[in-house]
């Protein structure tokens, strides 16, 4: 008789299959998932993965409520252990609190413009770095569990961490181990699921905290020493692992940046970029449930793959340092947002706090509002000390080039008001349909645009709400800036709202003159202001 399982939608549950036989090198020697099928229709091949010794385990996350019939399949089917293993399960609508599982996995909009979640509630992307979060730089329980804590509370919705190979090191580095060692052996020859027994803790709390894992499978550089074939089997590892929570994959960090002492780094970025576009067509295939894939890249995302469609999503870094870098950021955005055919566009790397002893709390105000007011889908936020978990007494040192970042540790760095300050900007367009906001530079004069990116930024529904960013001191004495092409009979009330700490400051109703242009006045203090339009 087949056993039933009881289970949640949207909630992973697991189980394990045990072989009698016994394989020589089970993780290259099998490969093995688990079908299911819902009586309403719908089939859903999952891989199982190598638990270690001679188990096979399986997670399922369902997706509608509901009856299923599963069956195991195995590469060896002469093994009943393993092979043609049937069962059902019984899954109950989630009933809980968790913002992501009660709205479920994600996917993107059908204007391409956003993300949303299977339900179709929009997902507001504010996300945070922690590339070396699985290695044991960051502790576990206390001190992951401290900076989650605080993300959420800020309003943080998901975390870009590397389940693999980190960046900035050389294979099998030392700092790349966690408790349980490196993720693969020496060689290649095999994963090391103890690395991802200890790893899991790490991302199940993200999932528990209401935070989307972004995950990367291991840094470009890796391509040329793993190879094509090592990193599908990586990728089915991690889909077997982790594909049963809501998460966005990212096929590789900097995808197409060769090692950083390359011999012939024009010929490894040629062969990372068909390697990782080979790569994102496997991990499509092989991922049942669809979850988005982007990639995280040098400038723009869908510039590292040689097949733009294996991408749903554009993901940009846009550098590193301070005011001339966060304006060459709001051009390239810009520039990404109005690409052929149109994908959502997260930034998803862009001077981190602290960097170069640069990028501080205004620039990261600038940063997420003229990225935001020009029509990106998600913004990540990053700090020195944190990508890389600074600590006492064990500091990340210098890159493979002999340069380091800087030695700030994660425990000032998470405090730093830059991410504050974004957050409060969040909260604020949370008030509205912000997925519905539309990049109207027209709506605002002088506008940024070339080549002068440090002016003001406008945004907004026509009719019903109008956000203008004004990144530089409107003084007294400074040049006017007006809002635009006011509609004929819609009546807006206008304030200031400071992006430094979220207070706001009515102006009262805005009078247009006969061409529907308004000045904006004197905001209470010089600084950088939103300006707020709702219609009344």
């Amino acid at each position: 008789m087949s056993q039933v399982r009881s289970a949640r939608q949207n909630v992973a549950i697991e189980w394990g299959y045990s072989s009698g036989k016994t394989y020589a090198d089970a993780f290259n020697d099998v490969e093995m998932d688990v079908v299911f099928r819902h009586s309403g229709g719908g089939e859903w091949r999952v891989p199982c993965y190598w638990a270690g010794e001679q188990e096979w385990r399986v997670r399922f996350a369902p997706p509608e409520p509901g009856s299923y019939t599963y069956r195991s399949m195995c590469s060896d089917a002469g093994n009943a252990d393993l092979h043609g293993v049937d069962g059902r399960l019984e899954a109950t609508p989630y009933d809980g609190q968790n913002p992501i599982l009660r709205h479920g996995p994600l996917r993107v909009s059908a204007d391409h413009r956003y993300l949303e979640h299977r339900d179709g509630a929009p997902f507001f992307w504010l996300g945070d770095t922690w590339w070396m979060a699985l290695a044991r730089r960051l502790g576990w329980p206390d001190d992951f569990q401290t900076l989650a804590a605080h993300r959420v509370a800020q309003g943080f919705t998901l975390i870009q961490i590397v389940a693999g190979p980190h960046p900035d090191m050389p294979a099998f580095d030392p700092r790349n181990a966690n408790e349980a060692g490196q993720p693969w052996e020496e060689g290649w020859a095999r994963i090391n699921p103890a690395f991802y027994d200890v790893a899991d803790l790490k991302m199940q709390w993200l999932v528990r905290s209401g935070l989307v894992p972004c995950i990367l499978a291991c840094w470009g550089y890796y391509l040329p020493w793993m190879g094509v074939e090592k990193l599908k089997q990586h990728w089915r590892y991690l889909v077997a692992r982790y594909g049963a929570y809501p998460v966005v994959w990212c096929l590789a960090g900097e995808a197409t940046m060769p090692w950083y002492l390359s011999a012939d780094r024009e010929a490894d970025a040629r062969a990372q970029r068909q390697g990782w576009t080979e790569v994102g067509r496997y991990l499509r295939s092989v991922d049942p449930y669809g979850h988005p894939i982007t990639i995280h890249p040098t400038v723009y995302g869908r510039d590292q793959v040689n097949d733009e469609s294996v991408l749903d999503l554009d993901m940009l870094q846009t550098g590193h340092g301070g005011h001339p870098v966060m304006l060459r950021a709001a051009a390239l955005v810009q520039k990404a947002v109005a690409r052929q055919p149109k994908m959502p566009v997260v930034n998803g790397e862009v001077c981190y706090e602290g960097n170069l002893e640069t990028a501080r709390q205004e620039v990261q105000r600038f940063l997420f509002w003229s990225n935001f007011l020009s029509g990106v889908a998600g913004f990540t936020y990053g700090a020195n000390g944190i990508f890389q978990f600074n600590s006492e007494g064990e500091v990340f040192g210098p890159s493979p080039h002999g340069g380091a970042w800087g030695n700030m540790l994660w425990r000032e760095a998470y405090r730093w008001p830059g991410a504050t300050q974004i957050a409060i900007g969040k909260r604020l367009l949370e008030r509205f349909e912000w997925w519905r906001l539309e990049p109207h530079q027209e709506w605002v004069e002088p506008c940024a645009a070339e080549p002068d990116y440090f002016r003001p930024y406008a945004a907004g529904i026509p009719g019903k709400l109008r956000l203008v960013y004004l990144p530089g001191a409107v003084a007294p004495w400074s040049a006017p800036v007006h809002v635009k092409r006011l509609e004929a009979g819609v009546a807006y009330s206008a304030s200031f709202f400071d992006p430094t700490n979220g207070r706001e400051h009515p102006i009262g109703r805005v009078t247009p003159d006969a061409s529907g242009s308004w000045r904006i006045p004197t905001p209470p203090i010089i600084q950088d202001w939103v300006v707020v339009l709702e219609r009344e």
